[in-house]
């Protein structure tokens, strides 16, 4: 840091607290926004607190002047935030900066209209960016992580701020999408339920008046829920809203939407192109989607331990392993298909045993009595429409329909 003088110093804080007083008095949402985003690391904010760091007494300025000091306790701890986080004090940054997004939030409360909304969505971002980073340190330090913990509270208060009727209502989903990232951060992903009840029930909330950003990363988060619920066709509806509005340009998210949504269309019997996994970098589901197609277990099995971290990660391996009834169904029409083209009069009446040798050239050891069991299964789930004749061990395929598609269904549970 190049010599900063006690002048250059006070000229920079007075400046600041002129620049917050003005935008609070004209009501101009973007230019507080800019004082308050921590983590933009601008220059003038970094240029602020290496002012904070040699003045040491800010404090006393805002008592000088009733212009200041009507936000003083929202600047004073405001000013300490931003000393720790300059000086890599995160923890510290992070408990001041509550505090003056406290005061914040109360002021925000008083003023009538919605103006500073912009400025609250920034309070919000930067309260759960600062409290993942105060964490990592608290860790790496030997001490408990907590601060996620506390900023997930403080913004369940931020929401009921905004919970009501009026134009600040409009908020409440920005609120809630950061709720959502702490949540499934933390694996406290219960506690969406409460919100999401909010959302989806109370009359002074009608979705589509809320910001498309908002609508997208809602249904994002609400979709990814319904797939740890194994909900799919609400897991399908949410996440292909998520898809069909998000920004075109934004591949990134793009691509979080799909890691999520494809795994839900495989489930509901519908494939993706091999041009969306390539465009994406989803190659991870490229074999799943082969295996689907030619009914090869062993392709499955190796996809799916071959990528395992990956899908635990994602929370998705346990619906890709619930795939296999697919690839078994599809594994017995081919066989149902080479004999009919053998002997059509013979194509329905399938031995199991033709079933185990089918398997045995995959490399996977069957006997009669557990194929026969995955054969029972897959009948009761109406992957295949047939019955036994047990004494000959055969599978009597229905002669309209055997294997019916999912049509965008799930699989009978």
């Amino acid at each position: 840091m190049a010599y900063l003088s006690m002048g250059e110093s006070h000229r920079r804080i007075t400046d600041y607290l002129n620049r917050f007083s003005d935008a609070v008095y004209s009501q101009d949402g973007a230019a507080l926004s800019k004082l308050l985003s921590f983590s933009s690391n601008s220059p003038y904010l970094l240029s602020l607190a290496d002012a904070l760091n040699v003045f040491q007494d800010a404090n006393r300025l805002l008592k000088q002047s009733e212009k200041y000091a009507q936000f003083g306790e929202i600047t004073a701890p405001l000013f300490r935030s931003l000393q720790n986080y300059r000086l890599g004090n995160l923890a510290d940054a992070y408990q001041a900066f509550e505090k003056a997004a406290n005061a914040f939030t109360q002021e925000f409360r008083n003023w009538e209209s919605a103006w500073a909304l912009e400025a609250l969505y920034v309070v919000a971002y930067e309260i759960r960016v600062l409290a993942e980073r105060a964490d990592r340190e608290l860790a790496s330090n030997g001490k408990s992580p907590e601060k996620l913990k506390g900023a997930g509270s403080f913004l369940m208060k931020m929401f009921g701020v905004l919970a009501g009727k009026g134009p600040k209502r409009v908020g409440a989903l920005y609120v809630t999408c950061q709720l959502f990232k702490i949540y499934f951060k933390l694996g406290t992903v219960h506690l969406c339920r409460s919100v999401i009840r909010s959302i989806e029930t109370a009359r002074f909330f009608d979705f589509e008046e809320f910001p498309k950003r908002d609508k997208v990363t809602y249904m994002y988060y609400t979709g990814r829920l319904e797939v740890f619920n194994e909900n799919f066709p609400a897991a399908d509806h949410k996440l292909s809203y998520a898809l069909m509005h998000c920004n075109p340009r934004n591949e990134a998210n793009i691509r979080m939407i799909l890691k999520y949504l494809i795994p839900v269309k495989l489930s509901i019997g519908i494939l993706p192109q091999d041009w969306l996994l390539k465009k994406y970098n989803l190659v991870e589901y490229r074999n799943v989607v082969l295996a689907l197609k030619r009914g090869d277990l062993r392709l499955l099995r190796h996809a799916l331990q071959e990528h395992e971290d990956r899908f635990l990660r994602s929370g998705v391996f346990l619906v890709l392993e619930k795939l296999e009834l697919q690839v078994y169904q599809r594994l017995l029409k081919k066989i149902y298909i080479i004999q009919k083209q053998k002997d059509p009069s013979k194509a329905h009446q399938m031995k199991l045993e033709v079933i185990v040798k089918a398997l045995k050239w995959l490399e996977i050891d069957m006997d009669l009595d557990e194929v026969e069991c995955i054969v029972a299964i897959l009948i009761f789930k109406n992957l295949v429409k047939g019955y036994f004749a047990h004494k000959s061990k055969v599978v009597v395929l229905s002669k309209q329909d055997p294997f019916p598609k999912l049509n965008g269904k799930p699989v009978n549970s």
